[in-house]
């Protein structure tokens, strides 16, 4: 009897011993994961950003500011404190970050107001506030509270979502976020990529799809429609800013003072080009001719230094950096993680895809950068928040 009972005990340890060392391997498994290839396809992108910044904003900054180093240097320090950022952050739950994201919704729009009565105006629009010597844009914090804050609510809202109210309530909150970055820092493009940002996020969390369809379609046909009528009538544009653009992109020559030259200089660029570039340093369009090169045109200069292959390299870049957000989004723990990834990886893919568009002229200019390669502090600061949020769910995959 004795003998019995010391073996059905030994056969419990050894149990309990099996279970708490399969549950610590489990466990393991799912705290030890962390996605290196978004990181490194993040480092790679930043520090191709940094090298073609350099070579496009040299001559600039020479003539501006007496150095050639004064864009790079500024972006390299601001880069690479981000990325350092981005490390330790990412270690800590994204479940920590949600629990902030009412207040951190609510800091942008008060700050997308009073950027009306305190911002500072720069090439005719009024998008910066100004703390000291540094610079700031709010509506650069409005896509990252947007991204973080209609999760939160969707999970809340929860099974009603499959309603009307529901999602017209969320659609109202990231409503308020684009018409307050477009009426209050006149920036529409921004505007433009909120609401894009809300509707998708809509979209993935409700049942029905006809409804998206509709209004996709909708859209697409009242956009067409303008087009044709203002391609087929004689307005003038000098009354509308707007419409000044439009009428630029349909005919930029004729505009060329209107704004069509940096969108003819930008196309000089990337015909110049070829399949391989001039080489690295070797554009003539970035020597005065192509106005804000670093900015939201430096995709043309790209063309033109490396040509057809290296524009294609860095857009496979950005593609397999969107790959990694949808396997995050795809594999998340749970729906809040999914949700807030999926908004990263529409922000991103729809910033890349309309700056290339303005670029070649397949839209009007609309002045939206490139992620990670275009110059811009505030820009890399919160790209860099975005993807600590990415990298943090993606430390919270479990794989059985």
């Amino acid at each position: 009897m004795a003998q019995r009972r010391q073996t059905v005990l030994r056969g419990k340890t050894q149990t309990a011993n099996f279970k708490r060392i399969q549950g610590r391997k489990k466990t393991g498994v799912g705290r030890d994961y962390y996605d290196y290839n978004l990181l490194a396809a993040v480092i790679l992108l930043t520090c191709f950003g940094l090298v073609m910044l350099y070579s496009t904003s040299a001559y600039e900054a020479t003539i501006t500011f007496g150095s050639d180093m004064y864009y790079f240097t500024r972006q390299a320090l601001i880069s690479i404190a981000s990325l350092v950022m981005v490390l330790i952050f990412s270690q800590f739950d994204y479940h920590i970050y949600a629990k902030f994201s009412t207040f951190i919704y609510g800091v942008a729009v008060f700050l997308l107001f009073i950027t009306e009565f305190v911002g500072t105006t720069i090439n005719g629009a009024r998008r910066w506030i100004y703390i000291g010597s540094l610079s700031f844009q709010p509506a650069e914090l409005a896509k990252l509270a947007v991204i973080l804050f209609l999760p939160c609510m969707i999970i809340k809202i929860g099974s009603k979502m499959q309603g009307f109210k529901a999602p017209a309530m969320v659609l109202g909150f990231g409503g308020v976020a684009a018409l307050f970055t477009y009426a209050f820092t006149d920036n529409l493009s921004t505007g433009i990529i909120i609401a894009g940002i809300t509707v998708v996020l809509i979209f993935v969390a409700h049942p029905k799809t006809k409804p998206f369809v509709w209004m996709a379609a909708g859209g697409a046909g009242l956009v067409g429609a303008l087009v044709w009528y203002l391609s087929k009538s004689a307005m003038n544009p000098s009354g509308s800013f707007r419409l000044r653009r439009i009428m630029v992109w349909l005919n930029p020559q004729e505009y060329a003072s209107e704004g069509g030259y940096q969108v003819m200089q930008g196309l000089y660029a990337i015909g110049s080009g070829g399949l391989f570039g001039k080489g690295l340093g070797n554009s003539t369009q970035k020597l005065g001719a192509l106005p804000e090169a670093q900015n939201d045109m430096i995709f043309s200069i790209v063309c033109e230094e490396l040509g057809v292959f290296g524009a294609a390299m860095v857009i496979l870049l950005f593609v397999f950096l969107l790959y990694r957000l949808f396997f995050i989004a795809q594999n998340a723990p749970d729906l809040l993680g999914s949700l807030i990834v999926t908004g990263i990886f529409v922000h991103i893919s729809l910033q890349v895809i309309l700056n290339i568009a303005v670029v070649i002229n397949l839209i009007p200019t609309t002045g939206i950068t490139l992620p990670f390669v275009s110059y811009g502090g505030t820009s890399i600061v919160f790209l860099m928040a975005e993807m600590t949020l990415a990298l943090s769910v993606s430390k919270r995959i479990e794989f059985k």
